[in-house]
């Protein structure tokens, strides 16, 4: 008992110890400092700590506290509650606190201790494809060794659920977890996982409340929201919330555009049918019709209100069709007429505005006034260009109609941007784009304007180096054009990277050969502005081919056909009818030399020269060379020779001369009409339509006609090698030169017409490619006599077909098309592929 009370003695006096001791050991663990939040102290800050760093540098901290030593400060104040807020606010630490070490009289040491949150080593992905990856990277922009937080998660999972939605995933569902990385102190992995579910679907929209429109003409007026029915086969059938507002923007405008301006949507409505598909029901009040009464101008000193009324086209009693009415003041409609602001414009007057006003509405009635501004007229300052890496800037310059000093004109800012689109040496797309593109800077307290052009620079040389089978023999290509080039920098050394280039020169040569056959060589320069100050453009070519009758088992060189050519060439751009005509002007020198030739052509031996001058008008006012959305292209020309058999003697007896006396100089007149015509239907969707016509004349009717310079027609297009004498035109549906009349094994095409409809819609639309699929119907016919043309009587085909072009290798292509009817040697057309390169059908 004595032992087990001296135990119990012993316990209690440590205990006691331990109860007296352990405040002391507290203290001095945490501070010795006793702060009466009563009564605050002002104290000069004597010294600065920073613990808890990891990953910041202390004095980085301290410089946002904003604290230094020498300081005064409130212990305790409002000032440190700041500190902390201010550093949570950064949202890189989990814990801040502010401790004071100890205090000397005033002098105080503060401490700051710090927590930094976990910072993420990886971020990983489950749940998505590797394509989707990298777009959900680029969009949430996540960084390995950036801090975790609740923001960056919530943020994150929102942008990658929204990425899913726009693509239809409705009920897709994300969510993120972290686990401790072991390899790297403080230091998390966070994955997010991504559960997509069904895509959703808008399988059915109703329309409720509506009498004057019908449901399908509402349902057509929803561009980008569309349900299940057949006829919608080719559109999206996600729904898009975004897309859904603008969608019934554009129902309501469909609305006021048949006179109803108080319709409005009462209620719209989702609901799900299934996991994969919803419903939508639209419930409208379209309100009372409306019609324009009275049109009055007020503020209109430069056009008489006659003349506004004439380009309003509204009349007393019209359908008040409000989107018709502003697309008539402001532009931007369908269709490219004339509206009122472009008129002023047109005429300097950047600043104008025009205001309608509904003045009265009485029962069914409106009146409206239009209330102008007119301001000053104002004239360009500064034409600015950017991006022109490669290209020099007069190049562009000169292609431009704004001019400084000059009064500004829309039409002329809408035709330079055409103009620099056209030249093919940036991309088309970039430049046409406001703001990004070329953007419009006014200065209305000084009435100028500054123009930015800003052009993006597309490659647009082209090396080829190909081989292909066509005309039934196997040809190879190399060629090179260099479509930007600069032949007055051809003595600099700094140029040759790896040509001079920049000064819109074209320079290019080709060679083809198959070895045996055939052989060809071509080079072509052009100069686009000849003198530097005026659009006149200056082309040469010379050229030389050869052809024998080898073949791949037998060798010779007894039977060939030579033909040998120089061009040269001057073309200027008119002011009348207007500046988008272009007239040409060209001569060529070419000899055929022919032995024992009997292929083509209608006679086998001797040398036959021509000379002859052509003459082209062509207007071009498409808005783009590759993808064209609208515009027309329009060429007409004539191409003659020397009337030789004038100046030989009218009782000339052609049949008794021998082959090589008849046609030792050719002679011929020839006409050739092109037109072009492009619509846009919807966004990019285009309608091209096209006509072709030609006709071989002769001067004499004994001599008759040309052996050479004829048509064939049928097929691709494309002979497989570059020959010369003939004009080689594509009708797709039928093999090559199938649709050409024949006499004595001869071609004698000398009359054709063709017709041709085309739907086109981009796939792509880059300065890297551009692809676009295309469905067409085209008909054509080729005669040997003018006599018997006939421009209805037509070889009929269809089909389908792709273009992709590529800067480095020009425009490919591939069509399908099924000739309905029968060529010359009496077979059906029927199902014919068709390839073809570097040039369009």
């Amino acid at each position: 008992m004595k032992l087990i009370f001296r135990c119990m003695k012993r316990l209690f006096f440590c205990i006691a110890l331990f109860l007296i001791a352990f405040p002391l050991f507290a203290q001095v663990e945490q501070s010795s400092v006793v702060v009466d939040y009563t009564k605050p102290r002002t104290c000069t800050i004597a010294g600065l700590t920073v613990t808890g760093v990891n990953y910041l540098n202390p004095d980085q901290i301290l410089s946002l506290t904003g604290l230094a030593i020498g300081d005064t400060i409130s212990i305790p104040g409002e000032e440190l509650q700041s500190i902390v807020k201010r550093l949570f606010m950064q949202r890189f630490f989990s814990d801040v606190a502010v401790y004071v070490d100890s205090l000397v009289q005033d002098n105080a040491y503060l401490n700051i201790n710090i927590v930094e949150r976990p910072r993420v080593s990886q971020w990983k992905f489950e749940g998505v494809k590797k394509g989707e990856k990298s777009d959900i990277e680029e969009r949430v922009k996540l960084r390995r060794g950036s801090e975790l937080s609740d923001y960056i998660i919530k943020s994150s999972s929102d942008i990658i659920r929204r990425f899913y939605v726009e693509k239809g995933f409705l009920n897709v569902d994300v969510w993120a977890t972290h686990q401790e990385d072991t390899t790297i102190k403080n230091a998390v992995q966070v994955t997010f996982h991504v559960k997509k579910n069904s895509k959703v679907r808008v399988k059915e929209i109703n329309f409720l409340g509506s009498e004057e429109l019908s449901v399908h003409k509402m349902r057509f007026a929803m561009k980008k929201t569309k349900d299940k029915r057949f006829y919608n086969f080719f559109f999206s059938k996600k729904f898009d919330d975004k897309e859904f507002k603008n969608d019934k923007q554009l129902l309501l405008q469909k609305f006021h555009e048949l006179g109803y301006r108080d319709a409005r949507i009462v209620r719209d409505s989702m609901y799900t049918i299934d996991e994969k598909n919803l419903g939508i029901d639209i419930e409208i009040d379209q309100g009372q019709k409306y019609y324009f009464r009275n049109v009055t101008w007020t503020g209109n000193t430069q056009y008489p209100s006659e003349v506004l009324n004439s380009v309003l086209r509204i009349e007393k009693g019209d359908i008040y069709d409000v989107v018709t009415m502003e697309e008539r003041l402001f532009g931007g409609g369908k269709t490219q007429q004339q509206n009122v602001s472009q008129i002023y414009k047109d005429q300097g007057y950047l600043f104008f505005r025009v205001v309608p006003v509904e003045v009265t509405i009485e029962k069914d009635s409106v009146d409206i006034e239009m209330r102008i501004f007119e301001g000053k007229p104002a004239t360009y300052n500064r034409i600015i260009i950017n991006g022109n890496n490669v290209s020099n800037e007069k190049i562009v310059r000169r292609q431009v109609f704004t001019r400084p000093g000059y009064l500004f004109s829309q039409t002329e800012l809408e035709r330079s941007i055409r103009e620099i689109a056209s030249m093919g040496h940036f991309d088309q797309e970039a430049i046409m784009q406001m703001g990004s593109g070329f953007n419009v800077v006014p200065n209305q307290a000084n009435n100028t304007v500054d123009i930015l052009y800003n052009v993006t620079e597309k490659p647009d040389s082209q090396f080829e180096i190909a081989g292909g089978w066509g005309g039934n023999t196997f040809v190879g290509t190399v060629g090179i054009s260099f479509n930007n080039f600069s032949i007055k920098r051809l003595f600099d050394k700094e140029a040759w990277r790896p040509v001079p280039l920049g000064d819109g020169q074209t320079l290019s040569i080709r060679f083809q050969t198959n070895g045996t056959y055939y052989m060809a060589l071509s080079s072509t320069f052009v100069e686009p502005w000849l003198t530097g100050k005026k659009p006149t453009s200056f082309s040469t070519s010379i050229y030389y081919t050869r052809q024998t009758a080898s073949t791949y088992y037998y060798l010779t060189n007894d039977q060939f056909m030579e033909v040998y050519g120089l061009g040269i060439g001057l073309g200027t751009r008119l002011k009348w009818p207007d500046n988008y005509f272009v007239f040409y002007n060209q001569l060529d020198v070419k000899r055929y030399n022919l032995q024992d030739w009997g292929y083509y052509f209608m006679f086998t031996d001797g040398q036959s020269n021509i000379i002859d001058y052509t003459v082209s008008l062509q207007r071009n006012s498409t808005d783009q060379m590759i993808y064209p959305r609208q515009g027309s292209d329009f060429k007409l020309s004539l191409q003659v020779t020397p009337p030789f058999s004038l100046f030989r003697d009218k009782d000339t007896d052609y049949a008794s001369m021998t082959t090589p006396e008849r046609y030792r100089w050719i002679e011929y007149h020839k006409w050739k009409f092109d037109a072009s015509a492009y619509t846009r239907l919807i966004g990019d969707l285009v309608l091209m339509t096209r006509a072709n016509f030609g006709y071989l004349g002769y001067y004499s009717r004994n001599l008759g006609y040309s052996p050479f310079e004829g048509f064939m027609l049928g097929g691709d297009g494309m002979s497989g090698y570059n020959t010369y004498g003939a004009d080689i035109i594509s009708q797709r549906g039928y093999s090559n030169y199938s649709l050409t009349p024949t006499e004595n094994d001869a071609y004698t095409g000398r009359v054709y017409t063709r017709y041709t409809v085309e739907l086109r819609y981009p796939v792509i639309l880059q300065p890297q490619s551009t692809i676009y699929a295309l469905l067409f119907v085209e008909g054509g016919n080729c005669w040997s006599d003018i006599r018997d043309f006939n421009p209805f009587s037509i070889k009929r085909a269809a089909g389908v077909g792709v273009r992709v072009f590529l800067p480095m290798i020009g425009l490919l292509g591939i069509d399908w098309g099924y000739g309905f009817d029968t060529d010359f040697s009496g077979t059906k057309g029927g199902s014919n592929f068709h390839f073809m390169i570097g040039q369009t059908f």
